[in-house]
């Protein structure tokens, strides 16, 4: 039978990657929980109707590249290709609305979209994201703004820069809409034939095109900005003089609507210059009648989600990978002190230590190589001598000094281990 790989558009995240991810979601953590956003997990799949009522019918997410079956009870499932919808659903189901307030949310998990893998881009990818429910107040899209900021400067991210837009309302958006339309309509046989259909159907996904052509089109396109009441205008000035007084740089983007349906008044992203094509890091924005669209209450909200496969590229082209420091390494020869190598790993793991126990059996001189490798800042060793005496060779990497010490004696030393560790730490 022939090997059996991983399906196109998967990929498996070894240890050497994870350990960029655990840091990028330990700053993510910190970051959120001292800004008093709760995290909430929702399930990987849902309705179908979810998404089409949520995104909206006429974006490509809903039309191209969701996965959607049919289960054995004849329900259309649909495995989710982002994170708001569901976190919205459940805020409506479980009643979230009615404790008051603002509810401040984040999530992080698995996305599904079926697209032409490539790099930062997969089938299945993963999104960190925030929402924040029941506030039309700038001040939330500002906040949102400026957490995501902090999250990627945290992590040590350069050359980044944030464009920002405003969708406006409703009735805004039909009134620019029509001049879309009437804008794109002479040249519509020289458009790409997704935005030809998107003329009639959605006119704002246009100026999303890739096209090389409709994007030359496009350039000479009316302004959204042109087309904001005067209550968007004042909801969208207030954002840009939080976010200067912030000290937060932007750049204006009236081109920019996003790829979903339930966008209202601002809308933004935070984009690398060292990505090459796909650089949005950070996408999000308002998207005040969302909860009203899913059986919710009018209930305003703004939020936005990072893809984490193009974080970490970023993480792993600008930084080393994060060392894992081990304090002991254990090697040992010969029933007995194999045995008793394991109990002594354990319990100095119990205590805090981090131990790695050798546990090829193969000759020491092969296991002392390894714990060179390692990074270890001490070797503790157990022979056939070792095992009958109840000791163990205590040997410090950094000027190989190596000592014999009773077992119990060693399980009793743990606070002074512990400053000789770090001592040795810090004179690396």
């Amino acid at each position: 039978m022939g090997e059996i790989q991983a399906l196109r558009g998967t990929r498996d995240i070894l240890p050497d990657e994870v350990v960029f991810w655990q840091r990028v979601e330990a700053t993510v953590r910190d970051i959120l929980t001292k800004a008093a956003y709760r995290e909430i997990r929702t399930p990987i799949f849902e309705q179908t109707t979810l998404f089409e009522r949520g995104i909206g019918e006429a974006t490509d997410v809903v039309g191209k590249e969701m996965y959607t079956f049919t289960d054995r009870g004849d329900r259309s499932i649909t495995l989710r290709p982002e994170g708001t919808a569901g976190v919205v659903r459940a805020f409506i189901e479980r009643g979230l609305h009615a404790q008051g307030g603002v509810q401040r949310l984040w999530y992080t998990g698995p996305m599904f979209r079926y697209e032409r893998p490539q790099a930062g881009r997969q089938r299945q990818f993963h999104q960190l994201g925030v929402e924040v429910i029941g506030s039309a107040d700038p001040r939330a899209d500002a906040e949102v703004i400026a957490i995501a900021t902090q999250i990627l400067q945290n992590l040590g991210l350069k050359n980044l820069h944030l464009d920002l837009n405003s969708v406006g309302n409703r009735a805004d958006r039909q009134n620019y809409r029509q001049a879309l339309v009437d804008y794109f309509t002479p040249y519509k046989d020289e458009l790409d034939p997704d935005s030809q259909d998107r003329l009639t159907r959605n006119p704002l996904r246009i100026l999303d095109s890739k096209d090389d052509r409709t994007k030359e089109i496009a350039q000479n396109a009316p302004s959204i900005l042109d087309y904001l009441g005067s209550d968007s205008q004042q909801h969208f000035e207030r954002v840009q003089q939080l976010l200067t007084e912030l000290g937060i740089k932007y750049q204006l983007n009236p081109k920019l609507v996003r790829g979903l349906d339930y966008y209202t008044h601002t809308a933004f992203e935070i984009i690398s210059d060292d990505l090459g094509a796909q650089a949005t890091v950070c996408g999000g924005g308002r998207y005040d009648g969302l909860v009203t669209e899913l059986g919710g209450p009018d209930i305003p909200a703004v939020g936005w989600a990072i893809g984490l496969e193009r974080l970490i590229i970023l993480l792993q082209q600008l930084q080393t990978p994060p060392v894992v420091e081990l304090d002991f390494y254990v090697v040992s020869r010969g029933d007995r002190a194999e045995a008793q190598a394991l109990v002594i790993a354990q319990k100095l793991r119990q205590v805090g230590f981090s131990v790695e126990l050798d546990l090829s059996g193969s000759a020491f001189k092969k296991q002392f190589t390894r714990a060179d490798k390692s990074g270890t800042v001490a070797c503790l060793i157990l022979g056939d001598e070792e095992a009958a005496n109840q000791t163990v060779k205590l040997k410090w990497m950094a000027n190989k000094a190596q000592t014999a010490i009773a077992q119990t004696e060693l399980l009793a030393m743990t606070d002074k281990l512990k400053v000789e560790i770090q001592s040795f730490r810090v004179g690396r």
